[in-house]
């Protein structure tokens, strides 16, 4: 919610008005250690209470995960534009690559989700991600660095890249040059 009301520049409310309940987490882009709200009518919320009551859930002393809720919701157009900012730094970057290898859809990178589009027959995307996510001896002589990037085999097709609060354009512009170095061993 957070996300497309930042991406779109409206209030969360312009967005939610238009749904019977809406589920807020706090934790991750808005950088909470954990919780979540959930608004609806009130026979929705009296039942959801009720249930969770029901499977065990409830805290005592929660202000201080609120307090940093509260902080997370205050900071959260400013921290999820630089989120924005940086998948689409890194969205660009993959795209004037021209690999053969990959590929994406600049007009669908609106928020901190970037699709990678991997085509060819090899590597699948299950594959595409283990190459990223290990460090060889080889990219450490090529590059200097010992970098690993966690993305997710998301389709037959398409790898699934999402940035929060604690990627920094640094790391984007690393990750970044971790595809290209994977992308170029793929293709000798």
């Amino acid at each position: 919610l957070m996300n497309a009301a930042v991406a779109q520049g409206v209030e969360p409310a312009q967005i939610a008005q238009h749904c019977d309940s809406v589920s807020l987490c706090f934790s991750k882009g808005l950088g909470a250690p954990c919780g979540a709200v959930l608004a609806g009518c009130r026979e929705f919320v009296s039942e959801a209470w009720r249930v969770r009551k029901l499977l065990g859930g409830g805290m005592r002393q929660a202000g201080v995960l609120a307090a940093a809720a509260h902080l997370g919701l205050q900071r959260a157009e400013e921290t999820l534009r630089r989120d924005h900012s940086n998948a689409r730094r890194f969205a660009e970057g993959i795209h004037v690559l021209d690999s053969p290898l990959c590929s994406i859809d600049l007009a669908a990178v609106e928020t901190n989700i970037v699709m990678v589009n991997v085509q060819g027959a090899w590597p699948s995307p299950a594959e595409l991600c283990d190459r990223l996510r290990a460090v060889s001896e080889e990219e450490v002589a090529e590059t200097g660095r010992a970098v690993s990037v966690l993305l997710l085999p998301w389709s037959a097709q398409t790898v699934r890249a999402v940035w929060h609060r604690n990627v920094s354009a640094r790391d984007t512009e690393l990750a970044r040059r971790k595809l290209e170095f994977v992308a170029r061993k793929c293709q000798e």
